[in-house]
């Protein structure tokens, strides 16, 4: 028996096209963080979304403890000022790699999405470590075709975090 649905059948399959428009999205997202593009971070996820980055131990205990924790664009729009005029940190650049996602439809009809990722960080020296390890766990929706976070819940491996996270990871 064959598993695997024609290239045909998959191109008028509506989620079979939402489900490569939501894998485009988050290959995107990583990659305009790792471009340094950090002033569009918040157009990736809708007006009332969350992001939220906190470690397995807390997720585990479902203690609603987060190291970030931005509830709407607005929040997310102030955390990027402050990283271009407040924060100061030594220059450094990330590189995603990100797994292939489970996507499946809600009830709600929102995807919900888990994929697993590393990222290395390069800093100005050259030096580079592997930064964080974990999954994300995100709920996105289509807003007029155009995939948006409504939440991205980040689950960091390590409770040792290093204080350099500034950029949304």
């Amino acid at each position: 028996m064959n598993m695997f649905k024609p290239l045909d059948a998959l191109k008028s399959d509506p989620l079979a096209l939402d489900v490569n428009r939501i894998e485009n999205f988050l290959m995107r997202y990583a990659y305009t963080l790792d471009d340094g593009l950090v002033k569009e971070w918040d157009s990736f996820f809708c007006d009332d979304g969350l992001y939220f980055v906190t470690t397995v131990q807390n997720e585990e205990e479902g203690l609603p403890i987060g190291i970030i924790h931005c509830k709407g664009r607005g929040m997310m729009s102030d955390r990027i000022v402050a990283l271009e005029t407040a924060n100061i940190y030594e220059p450094h650049r990330y590189c995603h790699i990100v797994t292939k996602p489970v996507i499946t439809l809600s009830e709600s009809n929102y995807f919900n999405v888990r994929s697993n990722f590393s990222i290395y960080r390069t800093m100005e020296n050259g030096f580079t470590d592997l930064f964080a390890t974990g999954k994300y766990l995100d709920q996105i929706i289509l807003v007029n075709d155009v995939p948006k976070f409504k939440e991205r819940r980040v689950i960091l491996d390590s409770r040792r975090v290093d204080t350099l996270m500034v950029v949304p990871i």
